[in-house]
């Protein structure tokens, strides 16, 4: 493991491609060197305990595909100089001492598909998108544990195209990952593979994923401090696969668009004021394995039928007005008991493409810098099984405080 601080000479090697040392105990801030770093693709310095400021990174333009400084003790702001990173795929930040607003400039990148900002203390209301500030590719955006305020950002929904469609290559089932060409020997080039990973919160659990589907699409705002209604264009983005509102101050009905979201495995909007009876249209999402409305205003019964039936009263508990199975609580004739749906029936040339072995062979990469990257196996056996989970994430550095 290493420790101490991180060495400038390593903006001395004019080669490196790679930048990989998250998982340590390395101390200090980074080198503001890095600034001037043309040749870097991935830097990778999550799960430390450096502090201080980021580096105005991409002062100067960059080819950077990921940054990823999660965990860590940084504080400051988010240099914008990141708008000057063209091609940059993943940033992750989440986890830090930041204090800022809603960073909109960064929707002018073209091939940004994966923002986690948790955890980072941001604030304050997240207004329109500018026309050239649209985020056209994003595909995952965590912005949970922070202090957002105002309506959710339907100007934002509305614009992100890449969550309404992904396409996926009819060849089988792709990753997100950055492809680095390399040649150890002069004469022997090779390619290494490096696989974006991320964190993200799945059945109330904070998991680190490294290996992460083409198609896969989510949106956690969860734990801020979000008011009025969920747009009805949320039933829009037919991608997601996972949607987190919950722990913030919603009001008004659950969307029936939402039936729209045929991938859906992960639906919480619990702990909010929302009210309206459940719609009976949510029955018909067959993927869904995770749902929570629990502790809001919802009157009426329960939808019956297809994966409803699986769910149990934590799903539903806080919700005085609410009756019929898994509660105890009996419907009485004055109340809207929806017609239970016919029991979800699977056919038989359904058999989703991602049941299949897998492997990701990872290979050294020397340039100025050796990166060890062990090869490993991945089965996915599940259907839409669309993470490979790796570890749980060592550190979390902090609990939301509420205002």
């Amino acid at each position: 493991m290493l420790t101490g601080e991180i060495s400038p000479l390593y903006c001395t090697l004019t080669s490196l491609d790679v930048l990989s040392m998250s998982d340590n105990m390395l101390s200090g801030t980074i080198p503001r060197c890095l600034e001037n770093s043309t040749s870097l693709l991935i830097l990778n310095l999550k799960n430390n305990s450096l502090h201080g400021i980021i580096p105005e990174i991409c002062k100067n333009g960059g080819n950077l595909e990921m940054i990823d400084l999660s965990y860590n003790q940084l504080q400051g702001h988010l240099p914008q100089s990141l708008s000057n990173c063209m091609i940059l795929q993943v940033l992750a930040v989440s986890n830090n001492q930041l204090n800022d607003v809603f960073p909109s400039w960064l929707g002018s990148l073209p091939e940004l598909r994966l923002l986690t900002l948790r955890h980072i203390w941001f604030h304050s209301i997240i207004g329109k998108p500018e026309n050239d500030m649209q985020f056209p590719k994003l595909q995952v955006i965590d912005l949970s544990y922070n202090n957002f305020i105002g309506e959710l950002p339907s100007g934002y929904i509305f614009s992100w195209n890449s969550m309404k469609a992904i396409n996926v290559k009819s060849t089988g089932v792709t990753f997100m990952y950055s492809q680095l060409d390399y040649n150890v020997s002069g004469n022997n080039p090779g390619v290494l593979f490096y696989p974006y990973g991320i964190t993200i919160t799945f059945q109330g659990v904070e998991r680190y994923y490294i290996i992460i589907q083409d198609m896969f699409a989510a949106i956690d705002l969860s734990c801020n401090r979000f008011e009025g209604e969920i747009p009805i264009l949320m039933g829009n983005l037919k991608a997601l696969h996972s949607l987190n509102l919950s722990n913030n101050m919603l009001t008004g009905y659950i969307p029936s668009s939402l039936e729209n979201l045929k991938d859906l495995e992960s639906l919480d909007i619990s702990r909010n004021n929302l009210s309206g009876v459940i719609p009976q249209q949510l029955s018909q999402l067959w993927f869904l394995s995770i749902f929570n409305v629990s502790y809001n205003n919802l009157p009426g019964s329960i939808p019956q039928g297809n994966q409803f039936n699986a769910f149990d009263n934590t799903s539903f508990e806080g919700n005085p007005k609410l009756c019929g199975a898994p509660l105890s609580k009996k419907c009485v004739n004055s109340q809207f008991t929806p017609q239970p749906t016919s029991a979800f029936k699977k056919d038989d040339d359904s058999e989703s493409p991602l049941q299949l072995d897998w492997k990701f062979v990872l290979a050294g990469y020397i340039s100025g810098l050796v990166v060890g990257i062990v090869l490993s196996d991945f089965v996915i056996m599940r259907r839409h099984e669309w993470l490979v989970k790796i570890k749980r994430t060592r550190k979390r550095r902090r609990r939301h405080r509420r205002n």
